[in-house]
């Protein structure tokens, strides 16, 4: 079928749909919600058989829906309705939610349903939430109501008295708003989750309004309700009525302030007194930490497991520089494999764009990250005493994607989401080493492909192409116990010694063929050119992207029905 995406932006679940449903052979065509008049004109060029609302923050319009199906992905159970139908579920503590596809008409969320999925809801971070549970109920969903669809001899029908949703109204700041001398640490925790990503929790530091993102519970910390008390690393640590949060991003209300971590937002914060984890390797601390690390199996044979939670995948300058050198702790260890295991929602993203948007000088800024992240692949490239294994529990874009390659093996987990490419950004070029990565794994003219295409990738193509290693099913705890029991497999087999000693013996060849510094040389040079040169491309996409600035048009790599070329059938 032909399939037109109508949605405000390309975000995660739009692209694991896409890549979904082209997948099983259906044509899909994108069109950003920028006016109706635009998304009218995209379905006449398109003549679609179905419209598919994955992510849409407004109605479809009458002219649209009366004439076509447009089936609406809605991230709550069946009978909910409104437009902060996650964050309600999140603060009432509902331990059951779900995704709902129904059909578009006048009242908005009350069509017929086509398909739902449920699943459970734990006590995390919403955007956490959308990313994993909610994108994966929404594939099923959609999947299920596509094949009713083409049967044709489906009836989608009213939720019934039955159904468990309820109309609720948008979540106001009044609703979110944290009253830090009376809310215990659960409650301050669930107002936080609800608003993570967007649109925050509306508060005060420093005597500075700001939106407040990415709470963590502080077990040992206690002071006086709502007093700042410590500093650990970019995170604030505020006592709530019992106890204490963690609070990891800020955004200060001024014009054009972003989000940021909170102590480059407010930089007063580093007055705040220090506390660093003693053994800050253990990841059993009841507390904030951004690295963490643990080992697992019998001496002479075991693994280490190298943990970065960074918000949004962002690694900034001083997160590389920290994670080089944990990497390099790491490999002092009487272990055999090294496990880089990223975060729960993101492996890397690459660098950060919303501190370099910050930043004095942005160009400098992008050059001190670029060459740390490089610092950091180069580690991973030249660690020769261990194996190296990156394990994609979550997504990954851009220079995250290379940096993975960096590692011996790459496994990933089945639904995580790629972006291995630069071009979006301003037509980057692009470095962590990708062009002494990439051609080797999947060929020369596979390399000018990826670095072409600008769509998304799953991680079931990425093994196809050759480009990462295995593609590994479950849900994310499933895939960390077959991470850790494949690992140990590999730390315990006999022919360790000789795949150690091949490792050494290929970088040997590859440096004497040509030296890393000179591919990092030829790759920094081209993005000297993005980040100092006459073309601002780089530098208006990335304010573009960090200020979410409202689209104007869509990408033409994804409104293929604008394609000069297309025919409109007949």
């Amino acid at each position: 079928m032909r399939i037109l995406f109508l949605v405000h932006s390309f975000n995660s679940l739009s692209q694991r749909l896409y890549c979904d449903l082209t997948a099983r052979g259906h044509t899909v065509s994108v069109e950003f919600d920028v006016a109706d008049s635009v998304a009218e004109e995209a379905v006449a060029l398109f003549a679609p058989h179905l419209v598919i609302a994955p992510f849409l923050k407004r109605a479809i319009p009458a002219s649209i829906w009366s004439r076509h199906v447009c089936l609406v992905v809605h991230p709550g159970i069946v009978g909910d309705r409104g437009p902060s139908a996650l964050d309600w579920a999140i603060r009432e503590g509902e331990s059951n939610w779900g995704v709902t596809v129904l059909q578009a008409e006048a009242e908005m969320d009350a069509g017929p349903v086509w398909a739902s999925a449920e699943f459970a809801l734990g006590r995390r971070k919403k955007s956490s939430i959308y990313r994993n549970e909610v994108t994966e109920a929404a594939a099923t969903a959609v999947l299920q109501a596509i094949e009713r669809f083409q049967a044709g001899d489906f009836v989608p029908r009213p939720p019934g008295r039955e159904a468990r949703g309820r109309l609720r109204p948008l979540m106001g700041q009044e609703e979110r708003r944290i009253d830090w001398e009376a809310d215990d640490t659960a409650t301050v925790l669930a107002k936080l989750d609800a608003a993570d990503g967007f649109p925050g929790v509306a508060d005060r530091l420093f005597g500075e309004p700001c939106r407040l993102f990415d709470g963590a519970p502080e077990a040992r910390l206690r002071g006086r309700p709502g007093a700042l008390l410590a500093r650990r690393e970019s995170a604030v640590c505020r006592a709530t009525a019992d106890g204490a949060v963690w609070l990891g991003q800020a955004r200060p209300e001024r014009p054009e302030a972003c989000k940021l971590p909170l102590a480059l937002a407010f930089p007063q914060a580093l007055e705040l007194p220090a506390a660093p984890l003693p053994g800050w390797w253990r990841a059993d601390h009841p507390t904030w930490q951004d690295i963490a690390y643990e080992e697992a199996g019998e001496p002479g044979r075991a693994v280490g497991f190298l943990a970065f939670e960074f918000y949004n995948g962002a690694m900034g300058t001083d997160q590389c520089r920290r994670l080089t050198a944990a990497f390099r702790w790491a490999a002092t260890r009487p272990t055999r494999v090294i496990v880089l295991q990223g975060g729960a929602d993101f492996w890397s993203n690459g660098i950060h764009l919303n501190v370099i948007e910050a930043a004095e000088s942005p160009a400098d800024e992008s050059w001190a990250n670029i060459n740390a992240i490089d610092d950091l692949a180069e580690a991973i490239l030249n660690c020769g005493s261990h194996l190296t294994i990156a394990a994609l529990q979550g997504n990954a874009g851009a220079g995250g994607c290379f940096l993975a390659r960096a590692a011996d093996l790459v496994w990933t987990r089945a639904g995580v989401m790629l972006n291995p490419h630069y071009k979006n950004m301003g037509n980057l070029y692009g470095s962590e080493f990708w062009t002494y990565l990439l051609p080797p794994q999947v060929g020369a003219d596979g390399a000018r492909a990826i670095m072409r295409h600008r769509l998304p990738m799953t991680a079931g193509e990425a093994v196809d192409l050759g480009f990462y290693d295995a593609c590994l099913p479950g849900p994310a705890a499933a895939f960390r116990v077959d991470v850790a029991r494949r690992a140990l497999e590999l730390a315990a087999a006999p022919d360790f010694p000789g795949r150690l000693a091949a490792k050494a013996a290929k970088r040997a060849r590859d440096e004497a063929e040509k030296p890393l510094s000179k591919y990092r040389h030829e790759e920094l040079n081209e993005m000297r050119r993005n980040f100092y040169g006459f073309d601002p491309s780089y530098h208006v996409a990335r304010y573009h992207f960090v200020s979410k600035s409202p689209p104007s048009w869509t990408p033409r790599h994804l409104a293929i029905h604008r394609d000069l070329g297309w025919v409109k059938p007949v």
